[in-house]
């Protein structure tokens, strides 16, 4: 088969993100146990203005993406690969048989709070799309800001203090780029959160882990992770090294990745494909009303690949 999933990170959480699960009973667990977890309905809490906050924000968009997986599981044809954006990484694990879905939830609470911890006040990330890797280097080096995430040739994720981000942000639109600053208040994938990273490796440690069932791309690189040693290494890295996206959809495609499907929320990850690639076919199941709709598109899909 040719059917990749991909778990995007946070960013596209909004009210209405778990709506098409939320009546569906395979969904019912992973949000029971999410909103026991937060302490509120998820519901609530993806209306809630602080959904950006990283404590929220992580584990409502691992939440987000295990309850469409459960609700589309036994619907879906066999799963080439499986990708996370992120903290979508997280889920993809789940998803991949690393860890059950309460260990995943419980895994993003920590990883926001070690982000939290360790990220220096008034910090964030910015997209700049427009200039060459290059130009992105030395944009880097001149305002002390970290490549964060590699999305495409000519688009990245910058992280750094947000005093510096901004100057860059100004550099760059002076060469004629665009940019735009993202919803998130730490500096992700980053040297900045080395300290996280390394902590959250302990936590990783410490945790039951199993090699996962399907092939899941890391993050870091885009390498099949096969054993547990790998899961717990890329898992933690990602949190301060680069997010090398494009890499990772472009060893999903050599892997023999034909028809993507974006768990959600949003659908950037899915927007990327198809700029990166327009000869394969993506889809976010938030581009369909039903999940009905979602599983007859797949089967099309994979039919025409």
């Amino acid at each position: 088969m040719s059917l990749v999933l991909l778990c995007p990170g946070q960013g596209g959480q909004h009210p209405g993100m778990f709506a098409r699960v939320g009546e569906d009973a395979r969904a019912q667990p992973i949000l029971a146990q999410a909103s026991a977890m937060l302490g509120t309905p998820v519901e609530a809490l993806a209306a809630d203005e602080h959904r950006f906050h990283n404590a929220l924000a992580q584990p409502l968009v691992c939440a987000a993406a295990l309850a469409r997986w459960a609700a589309l599981r036994d619907r879906l044809p066999t799963i080439t690969a499986v990708a996370g954006y992120s903290a979508g990484e997280l889920a993809a694990h789940a998803i991949a048989g690393s860890f059950d879905s309460t260990a995943c939830l419980h895994l993003a609470a920590r990883r926001a709070a070690l982000m939290d911890a360790a990220s220096p006040a008034d910090a964030g990330l910015i997209a700049v799309i427009g200039l060459a890797a290059d130009e992105i280097a030395l944009l880097c080096a001149e305002h002390a800001v970290h490549l964060a995430i590699v999305n495409g040739p000519d688009h990245v994720v910058l992280g750094g203090l947000r005093s510096a981000l901004e100057a860059a942000a100004a550099a760059a639109v002076r060469h004629g780029a665009r940019t735009v600053s993202l919803p998130v208040d730490v500096p992700a994938h980053t040297p900045l959160l080395a300290p996280a990273a390394q902590a959250f490796e302990a936590v990783l440690g410490k945790t039951a882990l199993q090699p996962p069932r399907l092939r899941l791309l890391a993050g870091i690189d885009g390498s099949s992770v096969v054993d547990v040693a790998r899961v717990v290494h890329t898992l933690a890295a990602q949190i301060a090294r680069t997010v090398q996206w494009q890499q990772v959809l472009a060893q999903a495609v050599e892997r023999g990745g034909k028809v993507f499907l974006e768990l959600g929320p949003g659908s950037a990850l899915s927007r990327r494909v198809r700029e990166l690639h327009p000869q394969l076919q993506a889809r976010s199941v938030e581009d369909f009303r039903t999940l009905e709709g979602v599983r007859e598109w797949v089967d099309a899909a994979c039919a025409r690949a």
